[in-house]
C-alpha cells in the first residue's frame, strides 16, 4: 500500500519537492528504529520522465496513469514557483498542470485526501476542492485565492491548515510543516517528532512572524501609498478615518479596496506596519521594549506584547533572542 503520492509538476519549486522526499525519507529510516510503521509513497508527474524543477535541477518521475483507480494515499502536491497572480493564471492553464488538475478532482471525488503548499493550492483551488472550507497559502497571494474562490475562508496567518481531506500550507518553505502534519496524522506523533528532532526543524504555526508589509501591496498603487503614509506617521499612525479623508474615499471604499489588495482590514494594514517596525528596532537596536513601544505608537510594553503575541504568536524578546550575533 503507498501511503503518499508526491505529484510534481514541470518547474516546480526545487526546495519544496526535495523537503518533501527528505522527510519521507528521514521517517523511512527512523521508523524501524522506533518500531514503528515505515511510510512509503511514489513520485508523479502528469507525463513521466525526468521533470525540471527550478533552479536547473531534474526528478525522476513515473508518469499519471492514464485510467486512475481508487487509492488510499495522501497526494502531496509541493509548491509550483509561481509567486504572483499572472503566473499562477499563465501556470495552471498549461497541458500539465490541466492533467494534473483532471487527477486530483479524480482522486478527491474517490474520497482521497490531497495537501499542498504555496502556490500549488491554486491547483486544488482549480480542481473545486476549496469551497467551504478553511485554507491557507503564500500570505502575499491570500488576496488572490480569495478572489478567485470567495466561498473559502483563507487564514494566511496560519501555517498549516486541515479541514477535512484537504490541507493546505503557507509559502514554499512551509511544506516542511506541511509534512510533519502529514506524518504525525498518517503515523503518530512519535515518528512526526523525531523527524523533527533529526532535522532540526518544529511545526510553526503561524506565517505572522514573517510578514512583510512592503509585499502585501502586491503591485497595487493604492496600498503601496498607504504603507507609505501610516510608515511616514510612526509613532502617531493615522486612523482610519484620516487615512479615508486623505485619499479622498469613504471608509468603506478604502476598506473594500484594501482587502481585495491584501485580504486584510485597513485596520489590520496599520497594525502590520507598526509591528514591522517594532520587529525592526528589536532585531537591530539596544532599544528596550518600552521604548520601541513608544516608538511605534503603543502606550506600553504590555500593548506591544499582547499585539504581538496574538499576530506572531511569540513574545518581542524572541526576535531579540534569535538575532544574528546576539549575546
Amino acid at each position: 500500500m503507498t501511503d503518499f503520492t508526491v505529484l510534481v509538476l514541470p518547474g516546480s519549486f526545487a526546495a519544496s519537492v526535495a523537503v518533501t522526499l527528505d522527510v519521507l525519507q528521514a521517517a523511512a529510516t527512523l521508523a524501524p528504529r522506533l518500531k514503528l510503521a515505515r511510510p512509503n509513497w511514489r513520485v508523479l508527474s502528469p507525463s513521466g520522465g525526468a521533470v525540471p524543477l527550478s533552479s536547473g535541477m531534474r526528478l525522476d518521475t513515473a508518469a499519471l496513469p492514464r485510467r486512475q483507480r481508487a487509492d488510499t494515499s495522501t497526494w502531496i502536491i509541493p509548491g509550483l514557483g509561481l509567486d504572483n497572480a499572472q503566473a499562477v493564471t499563465a501556470g495552471l492553464a498549461g497541458a500539465d498542470a490541466q492533467r494534473a488538475i483532471q487527477a486530483i478532482t479524480a482522486h478527491a471525488a474517490r474520497g482521497g485526501r490531497v495537501a499542498a503548499s504555496c502556490s500549488a493550492v491554486f491547483l486544488l483551488q482549480a480542481a473545486g476542492l476549496l469551497a467551504g472550507r478553511r485554507v491557507t497559502t503564500s500570505w502575499w497571494m491570500a488576496a488572490e485565492l480569495r478572489r478567485l474562490e470567495p466561498r473559502c475562508n483563507v487564514d494566511a496567518d496560519r501555517m498549516v491548515c486541515a479541514d477535512g481531506p484537504v490541507s493546505t500550507a503557507g509559502a514554499a518553505f512551509a511544506q516542511t510543516d506541511l509534512m510533519l502534519h502529514l506524518l504525525r496524522t498518517r503515523f503518530g506523533a512519535g515518528l512526526a517528532d523525531a523527524v523533527g528532532r533529526i532535522l532540526l526543524i518544529d511545526g510553526r504555526q503561524a506565517q505572522a512572524p514573517f510578514v512583510l508589509p512592503a509585499m502585501l501591496s502586491n503591485g497595487n498603487e493604492l496600498v503601496a501609498r498607504l504603507m507609505a503614509r501610516i510608515e511616514s506617521a510612526l509613532p502617531q499612525p493615522p486612523s482610519v478615518e484620516a487615512l479615508a479623508g486623505e485619499f479622498a474615499m469613504s471608509q468603506r471604499t478604502l476598506s473594500r479596496r484594501v482587502r481585495e489588495a491584501t485580504g486584510r482590514s485597513t485596520l489590520a494594514l496599520v497594525q502590520s506596519v507598526r509591528l514591522n517596525r517594532a520587529r525592526m528596532l528589536i532585531e537591530s537596536s539596544r532599544m528596550s521594549i518600552e521604548q520601541v513601544a513608544g516608538q511605534v505608537g503603543y502606550e506600553d510594553a504590555t500593548a506591544l506584547r499582547r499585539l504581538m503575541r496574538k499576530s506572531a504568536g511569540a513574545n518581542p524578546s524572541r526576535y531579540r533572542r534569535t538575532q544574528a550575533g546576539s549575546p
